[in-house]
């Protein structure tokens, strides 16, 4: 595929984004950087991959599986390119980032540049993950910054530093160099600057504050979660 200018932009395949967490629940930050990725980067599916249970948030009680793939499929419903796979969902045990690329990686094999899209937060965590260095050999990698955070490669060592492109501050499509099939990328964007929370959400929700739960989900998620009365006695 080729930009608008006729240059050439991320390899000539379909390209697939594969963004996971809990989404519990799903907030205009996920959405923004959905959008924004998939602009910027020319995506053609973007998947979420909500997790049945998240490894590192064992400690907390999420809901269940339903309601945050219901309000999921409620956010994205108007935009063709965002979907929703039950991966994660569909096996009782955790199933660890390095698993679900390797799915996916199997499954679309030689057809589909595979790109992991993480926050910031999550990028400085990334050497505590399960098989972490593997993980950055199935997909090209997307970090998401976010106000507060800095960007930071002390954690990975200098092989996996000297693989990072930084995108911060380009904003269209046809600034974005051929990515390489055999040589797997972590791009640095600061496309999405919004600071959302599902802490936020949550607090509003059990606070019923109206104009903030607006200000935070899609209408419909904000409806379905004062329908079922969602995250009323949560401790947070």
């Amino acid at each position: 595929m080729t930009s608008k200018n006729g240059s050439p932009v991320i390899g000539q395949q379909t390209r697939i984004a594969i963004y996971g967490g809990t989404f519990d629940p799903v907030h205009f930050g996920h959405l923004e950087v959905a959008r924004r990725v998939t602009e910027l980067f020319g995506i053609d599916e973007f998947l979420f991959v909500p997790a049945r249970v998240a490894p590192h948030k064992l400690d907390r009680k999420v809901s269940s599986p339903l309601h945050r793939y219901a309000m999921l499929a409620l956010a994205t419903e108007t935009d063709s390119r965002l979907l929703i796979s039950t991966f994660e969902l569909d096996e009782a045990a955790p199933r660890y980032t390095v698993d679900t690329l390797a799915h996916f990686r199997l499954r679309s094999d030689t057809f589909a540049d595979l790109f992991f899209v993480m926050g910031a937060d999550q990028w400085l965590e990334i050497a505590s993950w399960r098989d972490w260095e593997r993980l950055t050999t199935l997909a090209n990698i997307i970090v998401v910054t976010r106000p507060g955070i800095e960007f930071s490669t002390a954690n990975v060592g200098e092989a996996i530093a000297k693989r990072v492109v930084d995108l911060r501050g380009r904003t269209s499509e046809h600034d974005l160099p051929t990515v390489d099939p055999e040589s797997r990328k972590i791009f640095v964007t600061d496309v999405v600057m919004v600071d959302v929370s599902a802490t936020q959400v949550r607090r509003a929700a059990r606070e019923n504050l109206k104009e903030d739960m607006d200000r935070l989900v899609p209408v419909e998620v904000g409806n379905y979660i004062r329908k079922y009365g969602l995250y009323r006695n949560k401790n947070e």
